[in-house]
This record gives structure tokens, C-alpha cells and sequence, in this order.
């Protein structure tokens, strides 16, 4: 038995009929390339400013103190949440689709930098549990995603069983 899957939605499709909608949508891809590369320069600044700021701490005294190091653990997760919007952004210029799940993951290391940096005596008991709400509805996101994706596999992994079988 074969099961149909339909094509993924497009998200910028650069073949529709349309000529304005298909220059609009060019447009966008234009737009998308543009936020890449001004990505690459946040990133790159960024790497710039964690170096300068690790060598910074680590030439002056006193040395590894725990709020300088926290401070520096979050310039480092701001980067790579960063890399991941770039991720994201590419992603999303090569395959038309919206990537869900790893907007998912990368809320989820914003979301984490944020707690990893958090000064606790700044925020009241209500704006805590918001972000454990925040935690908690962004994790069971993307484990029904996750979940999703592999049953897709799984069942994509049958109808190439049943393709070679038929040959």
C-alpha cells in the first residue's frame, strides 16, 4: 500500500503564474538573502566581542570571578543563538518551508540563555513562573514536532521498502 505525501507548503515558491506575486516573492527571497548576510556580520561581530571580552577577563585581576563568568557565558549563547537565526534564515532560502522545529530549538537556547544569565532578585515570582510557562510550552512544542518528524521518517522509510521491493 502507497501512501501519498504531499508536497511541503511553499513558503516563497518562485514558480507561480502570477508575475507580480512571482516578483514579490523574488522580492522576498532578495529580502532573506539580505538578512543572512547582515546575520554573518552580527555573528562575526559577536565572536569579535566574546574574544575581547574573554581576554579582558582573563588579563585582569581578580581572575574567574562567578558573575564575570556568567556574563561571558551568556555573550557566548548570544552568539550561537545568533548561528541559529542564521540556521534558520538559510534554511528557510533553501527549502521554501518555514523551519518550525528549529525555530523551536532555537527559542529554546534564548530562552535558556536567558535563565542562565538571569539575576533573580530583578524579576517577581509571577514573571518566573511566565518563564517556566514559556520553558515548558516551547518543550512540548517541539517534542510533538519531534514526534511528527518521526513518524513522517518512518513511514517515508516504508515506501522506499515497498519501492525497491516492487523493482
Amino acid at each position: 500500500m502507497r501512501i501519498h505525501h504531499p508536497k511541503p507548503h511553499a513558503e516563497l515558491p518562485s514558480d507561480d503564474t502570477d508575475p507580480v506575486l512571482r516578483a514579490l516573492h523574488w522580492i522576498l527571497r532578495i529580502a532573506a538573502y539580505a538578512m543572512a548576510i547582515a546575520m554573518v556580520l552580527v555573528i562575526l561581530e559577536g565572536v569579535v566581542s566574546v574574544m575581547r571580552t574573554v581576554y579582558l577577563k582573563l588579563a585582569q585581576a581578580p581572575y574567574f570571578i562567578i558573575p564575570d563568568i556568567i556574563q561571558t557565558f551568556g555573550a557566548f549563547l548570544a552568539v550561537l543563538i545568533a548561528y541559529e537565526i542564521f540556521s534558520n534564515i538559510t534554511l528557510y532560502i533553501r527549502t521554501d518551508v518555514f523551519p518550525v522545529k528549529l525555530v523551536l530549538a532555537t527559542a529554546l537556547m534564548a530562552i535558556a540563555r536567558k535563565i542562565i544569565v538571569l539575576d533573580m532578585e530583578k524579576y517577581s515570582a509571577l514573571d518566573l513562573i511566565g518563564i517556566g510557562a514559556m520553558v515548558l510550552g516551547l518543550g512540548i512544542a517541539y517534542w510533538l514536532i519531534s514526534r511528527a518528524d518521526s513518524g513522517i521518517l518512518s513511514v517515508q522509510s516504508d515506501n522506499t521498502r515497498e519501492t525497491t521491493d516492487d523493482t
